[in-house]
């Protein structure tokens, strides 16, 4: 076997090794990123599930006592916003994340105050429907949290693995994925006032 042949059976054996690393590794940033879009949707499931619910709230709270409409319409306008803002994982960017995070916002808003106002009103509190819908609320909102969590994370990790030697060389044109930050003075417990 000549020197020329060795070298060339060499050369073939690293240029297919290379192809294969860099096959598995470009599939992999698709599988990380494929995961992140999914995390996302679940987290826009968890922000329909409470969309869903404020009716039954609004239901529960106009039954049981008849105060500050405004509330209630404000309740019932930031949910009729929040349910019209959706974002196709497969564009998910800044801006759009900035947009529902802007309308999920007015009605996390909008739920305080209801919470707030129903604080005033005795027997609100302790009727037992209304009880129930605030925990299954609130519940809501801590799995919404988690969610979110979840996705930042799938976010990173598909991020870094882009980002880092020798995976930047094959992550080509990928952008990073988006986080989903915190609201600005989201770090400000809010005042409440009786």
């Amino acid at each position: 076997m000549g020197r020329g042949l060795i070298i060339g059976i060499i050369f073939i054996v690293i240029a297919l090794f290379a192809s294969v690393w860099s096959c598995n590794k470009r599939n992999s940033f698709i599988g990380l990123r494929e995961n992140a879009k999914a995390q996302w949707q679940q987290l826009e499931s968890q922000y329909q599930r409470r969309a869903d619910l404020v009716p039954n709230i609004v239901a529960s709270v106009k039954g049981e006592a008849n105060f500050e409409k405004s509330t209630l319409e404000g309740v019932i306008g930031a949910r009729a916003k929040a349910t019209q803002v959706t974002i196709n994982p497969e564009n998910l960017d800044e801006a759009s994340i900035q947009k529902y995070k802007a309308v999920q916002g007015e009605l996390s808003s909008a739920l305080s105050r209801l919470m707030m106002v129903t604080e005033n009103y005795p027997n609100l509190k302790a009727n037992a429907a209304f009880a129930d819908l605030r925990v299954t609320l609130e519940g809501c909102e801590n799995r919404i949290a988690t969610e979110r969590m979840k996705y930042n994370d799938m976010a990173r990790d598909f991020n870094k693995a882009i980002q880092f030697f020798p995976g930047s060389l094959i992550a080509g044109s990928m952008a990073q994925l988006p986080y989903f930050e915190a609201d600005a003075g989201a770090e400000k417990a809010p005042k409440v006032e009786f």
